[in-house]
């Protein structure tokens, strides 16, 4: 079976479980356990913050950033196809009482003037405006990622309007691969970054929260009303040691082999619209003609998995357990729709 549903599908490879296996682990929720503490700080370290947090999802550790840097009643910024916003269960409502302001933008992304232009003034008829947040790459988006150069000026314009500024990071390391900036200066952009180690990194479970001493304080706090506290996560997190150590340089492999899928969707007669290939994700439009709940089908029965992801939209994500052969089989099972 060929799975490119997801990069979340992978599984642990061989090392990663003897990894796993060999782990010394304590009580984290008393936080003595060792290999926690170490992903934590190595997390941290990488991207200049004070500390970090491990979490069972990248889902709360987004739900967790909105929780403390708003107040009820007051709205968050983000962009209209945000995963903080359309995949996470209505948290921002449901967990912080917030409202939310949503920005078209390009692919899930926006600029400092789009926040300027969406940051309500001090009128009690509005909700005040309390966090900008961005999401890189964007998975509804096709794996886009943001300009530097844009982040910084966002960063500039939060604090200059005392906003808050958090990453929804699951794919940060995607975006570093393409672009090669320095996780330890971007890191200085943001009030807080949430990364995940359960998708292009290859761990089978895992996020961090980075933020300050106090902000991670507190995130503890809410990551155990949210019944987030793990006792022997060690053995988890040690999966995710080393994912960062062995799995962030290998991303540029998934990048080829989705761009190499996308020359080859682009060309099929029925296809009618592919959206930019710039990471790992591949989403394209098939003619209205033929139904995407046939094609996905289809491709099932030719032991293919993909999803749907829009009206007549399918999505592909490669990923480190998806190699040259797989993809010469995809090859060879599309052409066979032409």
């Amino acid at each position: 079976m060929i799975d490119l549903r997801s990069d979340t599908v992978t599984h642990p490879v061989k090392k990663m479980l003897e990894t796993m296996f060999s782990a010394r682990v304590g009580d984290d929720v008393f936080g003595d356990d060792p290999t926690v503490n170490e992903l934590e700080e190595k997390a941290a370290k990488i991207f200049g913050f004070e500390k970090a947090l491990f979490c069972p999802s990248g889902t709360m550790t987004n739900q967790i950033a909105v929780k403390i840097h708003t107040q009820p009643g007051e709205e968050v910024i983000c962009h209209q196809l945000s995963h903080i916003y359309n995949f996470e269960g209505g948290g921002i409502a449901f967990n912080s009482s917030a409202s939310v302001r949503l920005i078209q933008g390009d692919r899930g992304r926006f600029k400092a003037k789009d926040v300027v232009e969406n940051i309500n003034p001090d009128d009690i008829h509005h909700p005040s405006t309390s966090l900008v947040t961005i999401e890189n790459t964007c998975n509804w988006g096709g794996g886009c990622f943001y300009d530097p150069a844009d982040i910084k000026e966002i960063s500039y314009v939060a604090k200059e309007n005392n906003l808050k500024f958090h990453l929804d990071g699951a794919r940060i390391f995607n975006a570093f691969a393409e672009t090669g900036e320095n996780p330890a200066e971007y890191g200085k952009l943001f009030d807080s970054i949430s990364f995940c180690l359960s998708k292009g990194l290859g761990a089978p479970v895992g996020s961090l929260l980075l933020g300050s001493k106090e902000f991670i304080h507190r995130a503890r706090r809410i990551r155990k009303v949210l019944g987030g506290a793990m006792r022997q996560a060690g053995y988890l997190a040690a999966a995710g040691i080393y994912a960062l150590d062995n799995h962030v340089n290998r991303l540029k492999e998934d990048h080829q082999r989705a761009k190499i899928l996308g020359q080859i969707i682009e060309k099929l007669t029925y296809v009618e619209e592919l959206v930019p290939v710039e990471t790992n994700i591949v989403i394209f439009k098939l003619i209205d003609s033929f139904k995407s709940a046939d094609f996905i089908n289809q491709l099932a029965e030719r032991n293919i998995k993909v999803v749907p992801f829009g009206p007549q939209t399918i999505r592909m994500v490669t990923h480190l357990d998806f190699n040259d052969d797989m993809l010469g089989n995809v090859e060879k099972e599309l052409q066979m729709f032409q």
